[in-house]
């Protein structure tokens, strides 16, 4: 009996270890020609306990991503039996599929293997409000195994006025190192800008970084190796994603615009209208109900 017991417990403990394994792949087929569509729905019932960060985490999505898709649910005491949408399908961006290309207003980065079908799609946390990402057409420069960090004259000073820390000239190679255990240094302007990794379990998928791309360790690792040096880095800032399918349907993505500045890129009922052909079949309704709520999931808006 002791032993049954034993096992029983042994088995609900692995149980419990596999339903927090991922259960998504975040490796995409790229959609049939004439599509932009990728991923699927996919749904998670809330059990006791649950929180959202953790969600995202199980899920390998961003956490402001997971939050959007599911406005009425509390992130930190969601009701257990509660359905929440995954934002797990998504409109490709309208751009050319190659390298890295990555959307602010999404918090994602897409990266397009050459020879291949496949588009790899990973939550990042880009520049905070005053520290900003900039938009950009640049190239991996160097990849970087164990990079150090040299905190800027504006971000020692930061540290110091908002937590009373003195930052080091230098921070060397360690648990305490925020860029993490690998990095790509962009081309961009002095070469500043880095997509690296992170040693804090929070705030991917988040507006939160000085101005670089932060990933989840363990993607930064994959890109880490996957990547090439020169490949090209495409940064954008579409709130908005228009597509038209094969099967005729009107689809519709928007996410929330970084800041006022970016209200006007295609956020208002006519200029969308006008990206479509035949204004007769848009559900006018469905149109206004994605530009109020930028759900963050692709919408059919044609009757």
């Amino acid at each position: 009996m002791l032993m049954f017991r034993l096992n029983l417990k042994l088995l609900s403990i692995i149980s419990a270890l596999l339903l927090l394994t991922p259960a998504y792949s975040q490796v995409y087929s790229l959609p049939e020609p004439g599509s932009r569509l990728i991923g699927q729905r996919l749904q998670h019932e809330i059990k006791e306990g649950d929180y959202l960060h953790a969600i995202s985490q199980q899920y390998n999505i961003g956490l402001i991503g997971l939050m959007a898709s599911n406005p009425t649910v509390d992130p930190f005491l969601p009701l257990p039996g509660t359905i929440i949408e995954l934002p797990t399908s998504m409109i490709l961006p309208d751009t050319e599929y190659k390298g890295i290309v990555i959307n602010l207003p999404e918090l994602r980065l897409y990266y397009f293997p050459k020879n291949t079908n496949d588009v790899h799609v990973f939550p990042v946390g880009i520049g905070r409000e005053g520290r900003k990402t900039p938009q950009m057409n640049s190239f991996v420069k160097s990849k970087i195994k164990d990079p150090v960090w040299i905190p800027t004259k504006a971000t020692r000073d930061e540290y110091l006025k908002k937590y009373k820390t003195v930052l080091p000239q230098k921070m060397a190679a360690g648990e305490r190192n925020p860029l993490g255990n690998y990095a790509l240094r962009l081309g961009y302007g002095y070469s500043n800008y880095l997509i690296h990794g992170t040693n804090q379990n929070f705030g991917i998928g988040m507006r939160i970084s000085a101005g670089c791309i932060r990933m989840n360790p363990d993607d930064i690792e994959w890109l880490y190796h996957n990547v090439a040096t020169n490949e090209p880095v495409t940064i954008i800032n579409k709130p908005v994603k228009f597509a038209v399918e094969p099967n005729g349907h009107y689809m519709l993505e928007v996410h929330s615009p970084l800041s006022s500045e970016s209200l006007g890129d295609n956020l208002n009922t006519g200029e969308i209208m006008d990206k479509f052909q035949d204004k007769d079949r848009i559900d006018v309704m469905a149109v206004n109900k994605a530009l109020l709520l930028h759900y963050g999931l692709p919408m059919k808006i044609s009757i």
